[in-house]
């Protein structure tokens, strides 16, 4: 397999741990974020949107979008699980899941602060920006954690969906500055899954293309 990727892409960082949880190996294929090389058009064949991370699979099928590609995965090698197996309790990590890939990380990443850029905001209104919309995102999903009743991790007794989700966020969070006092649970489950190899070796800094 090939996970095209960027070092500092959370999205493309939790398709890494999705793999490194299920023990499978993909060669990486970086796309400088900043250059724009993901708009490129040897890459946007095989992901018209020009978003990153695009999983080649072996027989040469394309999957996109992280969530798709770790529920596929999940699917596909099913141990370990990063999804429960009852479904109200599948439907709340989901849940969780979507509410930092669909709410928060959309409206704070590159593309659109460099829209708020062109629209004449200055570095600091786009951090401060980004720093609310994480903020106000990150305390929903405290609830949602809590409420999940998760031991170590946001929910359950292991590593799931919602844990490889959330592990790039806040590396997001402390890169804008967000206060991170008011998610302990959040930050617990961020502890919790920094024990594990597969979370050390998903890290930015241990990525081929780190800068």
């Amino acid at each position: 397999m090939i996970l095209h990727g960027y070092y500092r892409s959370t999205a493309a960082w939790r398709v890494r741990i999705a793999l490194n949880l299920k023990g499978l190996t993909a060669e990486h294929r970086p796309h400088h974020l900043r250059r724009g090389e993901q708009r490129e058009g040897s890459y946007t064949r095989l992901n018209p949107q020009g978003l990153l991370p695009a999983l080649e699979l072996d027989g040469g099928a394309v999957l996109t979008q992280s969530l798709a590609i770790c529920e596929y995965l999940d699917e596909t090698q099913p141990d370990p699980p990063l999804l429960p197996r009852e479904p109200l309790e599948r439907a709340r990590v989901r849940a969780f899941a979507q509410a930092i890939a669909c709410d928060i990380h959309p409206v704070q990443n590159l593309k659109v602060l460099n829209r708020l850029g062109a629209l004449g905001f200055d570095q600091e209104a786009r951090n401060g920006w980004a720093r609310e919309v994480i903020a106000e995102g990150l305390a929903a999903c405290e609830i949602l954690a809590v409420a999940g009743g998760g031991d170590a991790f946001c929910f359950g007794v292991g590593p799931g969906l919602a844990d490889l989700c959330l592990v790039p966020q806040l590396y997001n969070a402390r890169r804008f500055g967000v206060d991170l006092s008011a998610v302990p649970a959040l930050l617990r489950a961020e502890a919790a899954c920094a024990e594990l190899p597969a979370f050390q070796a998903a890290v930015p800094e241990r990525q081929p293309d780190a800068e």
